[in-house]
């Protein structure tokens, strides 16, 4: 009975680095996508103003992908002037809303 036990533990013990190294895998690649993402980004800021059910969706669509919200915002707009869609948001539009959402964003930052 004392051998099973220490197996039990043995088994257990090793199901949970297993569960850790997983974990910590995931972790490292999210945080290569934010360096990978920072890297490619321009620094110049963008401000916008939006509501705050979008900023709240928003937010919540970038903790669901494990990335900031201006990672996310930036994704956004890029697919958004990359589209051909002529009933769409013009780049102009696109720029605007990116200006506006990163005011917000910085806005809420300095809280």
């Amino acid at each position: 009975m004392h051998d099973t036990s220490e197996q039990a533990r043995a088994e257990r013990r090793a199901g949970h680095e297993a569960i850790r190294a997983e974990v910590a895998t995931e972790e490292a690649e999210a945080i290569e996508a934010e360096i990978a993402e920072k890297a490619a980004s321009l620094d110049v800021p963008l401000h916008l103003r939006i509501d705050r059910e979008l900023d709240a969706e928003l937010r919540r669509r970038a903790a669901a992908e494990h990335i900031p919200t201006s990672a996310l915002v930036r994704r956004l707009l890029r697919r958004a002037v990359h589209e051909q869609n002529p009933s769409g948001l013009t780049a102009a539009d696109v720029e605007d809303i990116a200006r506006r959402v990163t005011r917000e964003e910085l806005r809420a930052t300095s809280r």
